[in-house]
C-alpha cells in the first residue's frame, strides 16, 4: 500500500455535466453507468497532452435548491481525478470551455487524498471512499479515493504496510504508469505513450484535439514510444541518460528505479519508433554504456 495525500480530484457537477464532458474530452461517456470509472484525457486544441485523468460516473442527486418531488431535476456528479500537480490545470482547462452550460468545477485536491493497493483487494470500504480501477502490474490493484481524513483513516485500520516514495517509484515504473512533467507532458502526443489505447474513443463525436490524435490513428504514426527497459545493477540512471542502438542515439530515459531488494532496475523511455521490444539497446548517464532490454 502506499500513501498519496494529497490526491487531484476535480467534481464536475450539474444537469449538463454529461454533455459538458462528453464535448470536451477523449472519451464516450454516454455508455458510462453509474458508478464505473474510464480512462480519459484533456488535450490541447492542437491534439497534444494537457491531463491524463480518471473520469468517475456518480449516482444523480436532485439539482441544487430543487423540490424534493418526482419532477426535481437530477443532477449528474462526474468524479475527474489525476496526479495532484496537474489538477489545478485540469480544473482550469474545463472552466476554459464552460460556455452557457450548468455546471460546477470543484477542484478539491486540497482536501483529498488516496492510497494505491497492490496484489491485494481493498475489502470493503466505509462511506465517503471510493475504489477506483488501477493498473499496477499482473495482480489486483487500485487507488482507494476520498477525503484525506477518511483515506489516513483506512490506511491506520487496514494494517497493510506502507511502502516508500522509493518503492512506489519502482512500482509505478515496472507497470509502465507515466507520470505527468517527468515521462509525460504537453508535448505528449497520446499515441507517443499509448494513451489511446484506454483513454479516446475514436467513433464518438467530436472533441478538443480530436484531429490530431485521429489522423495519426487512420493514415499516420509517430516516430517515438514511451518504453520500458531493464538494467542490471544498483544505480538507477538519471532522467535525460541516453539509449544507443547500434551505435546510434534512439531516446532517453524519463525515469528509472532500483526494484528494492534486488539487482534489477527498470526504466521509462522515450525511444525511436524503429527500436521495437524486445530489443537489445544500451543506456549511458555518462559513466559509460549499461546494456540493457528493452521489455514493451
Amino acid at each position: 500500500m502506499f500513501r498519496r495525500v494529497p490526491w487531484g480530484l476535480v467534481v464536475v457537477r450539474g444537469p449538463d455535466a454529461r454533455g459538458f464532458l462528453q464535448s470536451i474530452v477523449s472519451q464516450d461517456l454516454d455508455p458510462v453507468p453509474e458508478g464505473a470509472t474510464v480512462a480519459s484525457l484533456l488535450l490541447q486544441p492542437q491534439g497534444k497532452l494537457s491531463v491524463a485523468f480518471r473520469a468517475t460516473r456518480h449516482r444523480a442527486g436532485p439539482a441544487s435548491g430543487a423540490a424534493p418531488d418526482a419532477a426535481a431535476a437530477a443532477v449528474e456528479e462526474w468524479w475527474c481525478d489525476t496526479e495532484p500537480e496537474v489538477a489545478e490545470r485540469l480544473a482550469a482547462g474545463l472552466v476554459r470551455f464552460r460556455i452557457r452550460v450548468q455546471v460546477e468545477v470543484d477542484d478539491r485536491t486540497a482536501s483529498t487524498g488516496a492510497a494505491t493497493v497492490v496484489g491485494t483487494e481493498p475489502g470493503l470500504l466505509p462511506d465517503g471512499l471510493v475504489a477506483l480501477p488501477a493498473a499496477w502490474g499482473d495482480g489486483p490493484g487500485v487507488d482507494v479515493v476520498g477525503p484525506a481524513a477518511a483515506v489516513d483513516a483506512w490506511i491506520a485500520d487496514r494494517g497493510l504496510p506502507v511502502g516508500d516514495a522509493a518503492t512506489f517509484e519502482a512500482v509505478r515504473i515496472a507497470a509502465g504508469v507515466p507520470r505527468h512533467g517527468i515521462d509525460i507532458d504537453e508535448s505528449t502526443i497520446p499515441q507517443e505513450a499509448f494513451l489511446e489505447r484506454d483513454a479516446v474513443s475514436f467513433t464518438k463525436g467530436c472533441f478538443i484535439g480530436q484531429e490530431l490524435v485521429c489522423r495519426i490513428d487512420s493514415r499516420g504514426h509517430v516516430n517515438r514510444f514511451l518504453r520500458r527497459l531493464e538494467l542490471t545493477g544498483t544505480t538507477a540512471p538519471g532522467p535525460g541518460a541516453t539509449v544507443h542502438a547500434d551505435g546510434t542515439v534512439v531516446g532517453a530515459v524519463t525515469s528509472a528505479a532500483v526494484v528494492p531488494g534486488t539487482t534489477r532496475v527498470v526504466a521509462l523511455a522515450m525511444v525511436r519508433r524503429e527500436v521495437e521490444p524486445p530489443a537489445s539497446v544500451t543506456v549511458d548517464d555518462g559513466s559509460g554504456p549499461a546494456p540493457a532490454r528493452v521489455v514493451a
